[in-house]
């Protein structure tokens, strides 16, 4: 299930709305879902951490980084070492994995995802075989980088309704087109991005 980076009532806090006014609730959830697909799509990630464990096989091909130290096998980010399992094998034959380590170091304490798994001696695997992992993926915690992106444009998106076609005005500044990325959005997502994406 699809988790929102921002709050409900931090976004009516944002919009100056007042906490009891629930008439706009359903188009306030939108907005916070929006924003929050929005940046995960344009980096690549999921910051919210998956409940249960889930298993993903991974082909070593092109994900291996070869070390002086091991292999560094890149795994989609892992936010929680409980449930971690790691397996080598093809087909319905996989055999547990041990002596390897997470990465970046320290990674989890500082508020930081595993991204990947360095096995000191040894293979990830054949031509034809696969790492399984199961493991809690995602972010040990949403970044308050990425709550505060998601609140600005779950923002922008709830004033979108005030804006047709993109132009916006005032006395002040006369008609506006709304740029199509918001740059305060962007300066706080960019250092998330995984490369290919954004």
């Amino acid at each position: 299930m699809a988790v929102e980076y921002g709050t409900r009532a931090a976004l009516k806090e944002r919009l100056g709305l007042p906490a009891t006014d629930t008439s706009r609730d359903s188009a306030l959830d939108g907005a916070l879902a929006g924003a929050s697909r929005s940046i995960e799509k344009a980096t690549g990630r999921r910051f919210d951490l998956a409940v249960e464990p889930v298993i993903r096989t991974y082909n070593p091909r092109g994900r291996v980084v070869h070390r002086d130290d091991g292999q560094l096998l890149l795994v989609n980010d892992i936010g929680s070492v409980t449930g971690l399992v790691v397996e080598t094998g093809s087909g319905s034959t996989f055999s547990a994995v041990t002596g390897f380590e997470t990465s970046p170091d320290n990674a989890l304490a500082d508020g930081q995802p595993i991204t990947g798994l360095l096995l000191f001696h040894g293979s990830w695997g054949s031509v034809t075989g696969r790492v399984r992992v199961t493991a809690r993926f995602g972010w040990p915690a949403v970044p308050d980088d990425v709550a505060e992106a998601a609140l600005i444009q779950a923002a922008r998106l709830y004033r979108r309704k005030d804006s047709p076609e993109g132009i916006t005005g005032s006395a002040e500044w006369g008609v506006v087109r709304l740029s199509r990325r918001d740059p305060d959005v962007w300066n706080l997502i960019e250092p998330y991005v995984l490369p290919g994406f954004g």
